[in-house]
């Protein structure tokens, strides 16, 4: 399958970045992107105009991999038809997801194909580090760029201190930026992940401006938003499912429903990145099994004890590292389980083969 000049201009426009594309495609087959998902069906965008679309039946089946359902952000095959059919998910650059909400394990895909996260927080009383740590966490396995953006900066007191209480906690290359979401002017700090074929994602809790910051990009008053209560800081849920948007500086934005629970989904890596400073003291231990207690040689409580080390930072890692090894274990139950199952079918069916001839 080959896009012609015309087709690429288009898919740009929406945040194509050329990519591999099958060689048994359809010959009608068309390139777009999932602007949004509805109860109903899809909302695509060809580079031109929006339009509703159906996926084909296998990705309606019970049992299916959710992760292999089309997501926001995904760039997808579609052919011809009243509506429109989804036949394929082209391969995704990025992919940020986390664990869905429940007992049982299954990844839940917040947005594909995304270049920046931008992990939002309140300077009103919503920031907390611990809780943009995990965001961090998250993100790292996505492939995507992580920006903190801390909002109402505006209405804080000293915006500098709280600044250099996260910079102490995050890793230099992640960029940290205070903004007022109101105001054009104070948004320009932001505008350079929105350029031409860029896509970023905003994330974070209820209340803290991603409404507010989208209108503001769009230059109109397109999304809803609301106050936040007093006492805790947070609002409701005006942003109810995940969209795609257009902006005028010819980037993408998607924005998502604030986020109450923030699960990891047992294939992140601590020791990369957000926490890769501790792993590196971990590393200098005397002994290669230290557990950070009370041995002698310990870097990592060496670390605690003269200041190198944030006590409050250390314990979110270890109480990250307890989840991420208990979603690890629940994934690894789970692909057990589908592995065994999938050799009952193969057996099941080989028998009735023999009993009753191949179907």
């Amino acid at each position: 399958m080959q896009l012609d000049a015309d087709a690429e201009r288009r898919l740009v426009r929406i945040g194509w970045r050329a990519g591999p594309l099958p060689d048994d495609a359809p010959a009608d087959a068309a390139v777009v992107r999932v602007i949004a998902q509805h109860r109903a069906g899809y909302e695509l965008h060809d580079g031109t105009a929006p339009f509703n679309a159906q996926p084909a039946p296998r990705f309606l089946k019970r049992g299916i991999d959710p992760t292999e359902r089309p997501a926001v952000g995904d760039f997808v095959l579609i052919v011809p038809g009243a509506p429109p059919q989804i036949e394929r998910v082209l391969p995704r650059r990025t992919v940020l997801s986390r664990a869905a909400a429940g007992e049982r394990h299954q990844r839940q895909l917040i947005a594909a194909n995304v270049d920046t996260v931008i992990v939002m927080s309140g300077l009103d009383g919503d920031l907390n580090a611990a809780r943009i740590e995990r965001y961090l966490v998250l993100i790292g396995e996505s492939g995507a760029t992580p920006v903190i953006v801390l909002t109402k900066a505006d209405r804080a007191g000293n915006v500098g201190a709280a600044v250099d209480t996260l910079r102490a906690r995050v890793p230099p290359e992640v960029d940290i930026v205070a903004i007022n979401a109101k105001s054009p002017e104070g948004i320009a700090p932001l505008l350079k992940y929105f350029g031409p074929g860029d896509t970023a994602v905003l994330v974070g809790s209820s209340g803290v401006g991603k409404s507010t910051l989208t209108n503001t990009l769009l230059g109109e008053a397109r999304q809803a938003t609301s106050a936040v209560r007093e006492h805790d800081s947070r609002g409701r849920h005006t942003t109810t499912h995940r969209a795609l948007i257009m902006l005028p500086s010819g980037g993408c934005l998607i924005d998502t429903p604030g986020m109450r629970e923030i699960k990891l989904t047992g294939e992140e890596d601590l020791d990369q990145g957000q926490f890769a400073d501790i792993e590196a003291l971990a590393q200098q231990c005397r002994f290669g099994d230290c557990s950070h207690q009370s041995e002698p040689g310990c870097a990592v409580r060496a670390a605690l004890e003269d200041g190198r080390l944030d006590p409050e930072r250390w314990q979110n890692y270890l109480k990250l590292r307890d989840e991420l090894a208990a979603a690890a274990d629940s994934l690894e139950a789970q692909m057990r389980r589908k592995g065994e199952a999938r050799v009952l079918t193969k057996a099941l069916t080989r028998r009735l083969n023999e009993k009753y001839g191949p179907r």
